[in-house]
């Protein structure tokens, strides 16, 4: 029976699914419902003026693999949610590691196929729903997150936690680049919307995307032991790694 329809409520799995329904289609940005469609029209037009479509790894990933607290290399297990065209799996693999990288378009994983392989490096890409995904049964030494988190309605982060506990093995790392909000809690126009969690559902949208404070954050991965939380740094030329300062560059060990 469909979610929504009848008694089809049995399982917290379906309680999800039936919160998700709560938000317009046009908000959607994590499901098949919308989202996918979305993300094929988002990365449709390569050209468009995007700061991430370039191709360069997120600037916290390159000074986290410098200073060791990320050690990478032949051997390493690495994730990602959420890829896109794969600027950071194919940094990634080109650093040695073994990379699965996922992401709801199949246009994102196209992209980041054809980077691959002008690379000359192996990434298994996969177009996924994060949540129907099945892990495997060997957990990753990294699981890395850049902009997939902010765009999860709250009760998601439920499914969200969930999937870090089965993915990232002990003593493994989590990172996330997220939209942050202002110095003093505002909204950043570059950024997510700061309306609260209430009024997410009451207004059936997500705006943008999520901003997160420093403290939601150390809320919702508190499970983990913290390394950094900093906003990123922006890029000093188009040649340096992307970094924009609305965002949270975070690492966190279990």
């Amino acid at each position: 029976m469909p979610i929504g329809t009848g008694r089809s409520v049995h399982t917290v799995d379906d309680v999800l699914a039936l919160m998700d329904l709560l938000f317009a289609e046009r908000a959607d940005r994590w499901t098949d419902r919308g989202g996918a469609d979305f993300w094929d029209r988002f990365y449709a037009d390569r050209d468009r003026p995007v700061p991430f479509f370039r191709w360069a790894p997120d600037e916290s990933l390159v000074a986290w693999a410098a200073d060791d607290r990320l050690p990478l290399g032949p051997g390493t297990r690495v994730l990602e949610l959420g890829c896109g065209p794969g600027r950071n799996a194919v940094w990634l693999a080109e650093q040695g590691c073994s990379v699965d990288a996922l992401d709801l378009s199949a246009t994102a994983v196209a992209w980041g196929r054809e980077r691959a392989a002008a690379a000359g490096v192996d990434v298994r890409f996969a177009r996924a729903d994060i949540f129907a995904w099945e892990p495997p049964a060997e957990r990753y030494d990294l699981v890395y997150d850049s902009g997939c988190f902010h765009h999860l309605p709250p009760h998601r982060r439920v499914s969200y936690r969930s999937l870090l506990e089965r993915t990232v093995r002990p003593g493994g790392r989590f990172g996330i680049a997220c939209f942050a909000t202002g110095e003093a809690g505002a909204h950043d126009d570059r950024g997510g919307t700061v309306a609260g969690d209430l009024d997410l559902y009451r207004d059936g949208g997500l705006g943008g995307g999520l901003a997160y404070a420093a403290d939601d954050l150390r809320r919702a991965f508190g499970w983990l032991d913290e390394v950094e939380l900093r906003r990123m740094r922006p890029a000093a030329d188009p040649a340096s790694p992307f970094g924009e300062d609305f965002l949270w560059a975070g690492l966190f060990r279990r």
